[in-house]
């Protein structure tokens, strides 16, 4: 009925399917007997009452109310089974740290290599470990039937075993600022093999390369290469420019230098560009990447198109 491309997404379609049945199959028989009583007991044809004093039925009574207490339980311990094992990870599951941020997702892996794509092994058990640096933020992917809430100052959990290589969307689904609709990945899942190589590909990777580093840091979910971006300045032909900015409330135009631009990573607040939000948080890049990240930057500069 559903394609259900991870062993959570079966679990979910099946109590779905479930509680759906029952509730079409109650209500067909219901509207059945509304209409059978409507039609036999119609006043043209019973226009005085054949027994007024007749008394309900206990043994009716009882049963149906035992039927339908068994039926509340069923359902229960069908929520609770599958409840109890979406709750419940393997321990030999993959373990991936996911860190979420206005408005971008972070995924780190054993070794340290980061994406912002989550890639995971076909037919193997992923843990996402997620926590927040800013604000609640909620991980959900659609295809998996599974949803999180991502929380400041604690960590929460999702796990999947996805069935079916492919593509899938990877949402935040609690609004979290102005930038909300933009905040959303995508979960790869690829071979076992493809994901050996490509985790050890990260292992041995040399300095960061730094548009890798805006890609994988969520930047451009905000900013662009080319032009500008959803909610942001675009890149290219930035260094070496004039900018307007706002700085302490009053308008000021400067040059766009290496300074201006580590400052803006660093300290987004400190000079706003005239006419985009101040929503940018501090990026979490250590020394090497900010480096690259300049680089790259100067590298973009020249004419805008």
């Amino acid at each position: 009925m559903f394609r259900e491309v991870s062993d959570t997404a079966v679990l979910v379609d099946r109590s779905l399917v479930f509680i759906i049945g029952t509730a079409i199959a109650f209500l067909a028989v219901v509207t059945a007997l509304m209409l059978y009583f409507v039609v036999r007991y119609r006043a043209s044809r019973h226009p005085v009452a054949e027994n007024p004093d007749r008394e309900g039925s206990t043994a009716l009574e009882v049963a149906w109310t035992v039927a339908a207490t068994l039926l509340v339980i069923l359902m229960f311990w069908f929520g609770w089974r599958d409840f109890a094992y979406l709750r419940t990870p393997p321990a030999d599951a993959l373990r991936v740290r996911v860190t979420a941020q206005e408005w971008s997702w972070r995924f780190t892996y054993a070794g340290g290599r980061e994406s912002d794509v989550l890639r995971v092994p076909l037919g193997r058990p992923t843990r996402l470990d997620m926590t927040s640096l800013d604000v609640i933020h909620s991980a959900y992917i659609p295809a998996f039937r599974i949803k999180e809430d991502v929380v400041p100052g604690m960590t929460t959990h999702l796990w999947f075993t996805p069935k079916e290589a492919g593509k899938y969307d990877l949402f935040c689904t609690e609004y979290c600022g102005e930038g909300h609709s933009h905040m959303r990945a995508v979960v790869d899942v690829v071979p076992e093999a493809a994901f050996a190589v490509w985790l050890g590909e990260g292992a041995a990777a040399g300095p960061p390369q730094g548009e890798a580093v805006l890609k994988e840091k969520g930047c451009l979910g905000c900013h662009a290469i080319d032009g500008p971006g959803p909610v942001a300045p675009g890149f290219r032909g930035l260094y070496g420019s004039t900018v307007t900015v706002v700085t302490g409330g009053a308008e000021r135009t400067i040059p766009a230098d290496e300074p201006y631009l580590r400052r803006s990573i660093v300290d987004p607040a400190a000079d706003v560009v005239k006419g985009y939000p101040n929503i940018m948080p501090r990026m979490p890049l250590d020394s090497a990447e900010l480096d690259a990240v300049v680089a790259a930057l100067k590298a973009l500069g020249g004419t805008r198109p």
